[in-house]
């Protein structure tokens, strides 16, 4: 079972894992979207994360397909009794939009949209799916204090932004009376990327190379990609692809994927369980994101939130 922790600087209790719904409604159907999410419940889970992009690369799912299939399926729920997190503010890739939309008219019909594809009142924590570092943060912090004063988010957390301009965003929400973002979603997990190709992915600003010095702000750390897109494992099984290889072409994999088998080794567990503990046992409040396409798939990650690291084992999984 799922412990439950009650996130930094904020009023919700979550679980220890959040779990990724972007395969929710397109990849996966809606029978199996409630089966994996009834699972995730009966182990604990309450924390789920959605974006109003999601499934909008499919061309014919309808418009925010994950976030239909969590609103759907929360409609048989007690709503209090979840965490729901959604991202606004990402392309609009159904029309073709790839202008950067960290605007204050493009947040608020995001914002629209996805209250009503949730058919919630209120969404728990609401993510700016990247930033507009060209853009001042004042009218886009503003937006947020709007929203959260009008009850249509209970609080508000940045993805893919960087240090410095999360700590510009907290100073100026500071100034104006109000909290800033409490959380963060970076892309982390032991994996190191190969930076050029998982940015034409749309991946960036890997966390132990671009916000690492905000471990000490006292935010909550939400990664998504915490399972390293499942790489060492595939790659202990011999399954990894081309594609995934060359996503995680980095130097340092080489010596991480020999500690994560040594690390799996002592403990008696799969690989898999040592990647997402990684996370788990770093230092702060770090609440992973993870991905599983069954119910079967989620209690292997759920295990694996069991599975306690020592300091020094971090260490040895960082240093490879």
């Amino acid at each position: 079972m799922l412990d439950r922790v009650t996130l930094a600087n904020t009023d919700l209790t979550v679980s220890r894992l959040c779990y990724g719904t972007n395969m929710l409604g397109t990849a996966i159907d809606q029978a199996g979207a409630a089966a994996i999410l009834d699972r995730f419940v009966d182990l604990g889970g309450n924390f789920i994360d959605t974006a109003r992009s999601y499934g909008d690369w499919i061309p014919d799912a309808p418009a925010g397909a994950s976030e239909r299939a969590v609103g759907t399926w929360l409609k048989g729920r007690n709503r209090d009794e979840f965490v729901i997190a959604t991202k606004g503010g990402f392309y609009d890739m159904r029309v073709g939009d790839y202008r950067n939309r960290i605007t204050p008219a493009d947040i608020e019909s995001d914002l629209a949209q996805s209250l009503d594809h949730l058919g919630v009142d209120a969404i728990d924590l609401y993510w700016l799916h990247m930033d507009n570092p060209e853009a001042p943060v004042g009218p886009i912090v503003d937006t947020l204090i709007a929203a959260k004063a009008a009850g249509r988010i209970r609080w508000f957390g940045a993805s893919n932004w960087t240090a410095d301009r999360v700590r510009e965003a907290n100073a100026y929400a500071q100034s104006r009376g109000s909290e800033g973002f409490i959380a963060i979603e970076p892309f982390w997990g032991l994996a190191k990327p190969n930076e050029g190709n998982a940015m034409q992915q749309g991946y960036q600003l890997y966390f132990e190379d671009y916000g690492a010095d905000l471990r000490d702000a006292g935010l909550a750390i939400v990664p998504y990609c915490g399972q390293s897109r499942g790489y060492f494992s595939r790659l202990d099984a011999g399954e990894a692809t081309d594609d995934l290889k060359a996503f995680y072409d980095h130097p340092a994999n080489e010596g991480r994927f020999a500690a994560a088998k040594r690390v799996a080794a002592r403990h008696g567990v799969p690989v898999a369980d040592v990647v997402l503990a990684y996370l788990l046992n770093q230092p702060g409040q770090v609440i992973p994101i993870f991905g599983a396409s069954s119910p079967a798939r989620v209690e292997e990650s759920v295990r694996a939130a069991s599975l306690d690291l020592s300091a020094d084992e971090v260490a040895e999984l960082r240093a490879g």
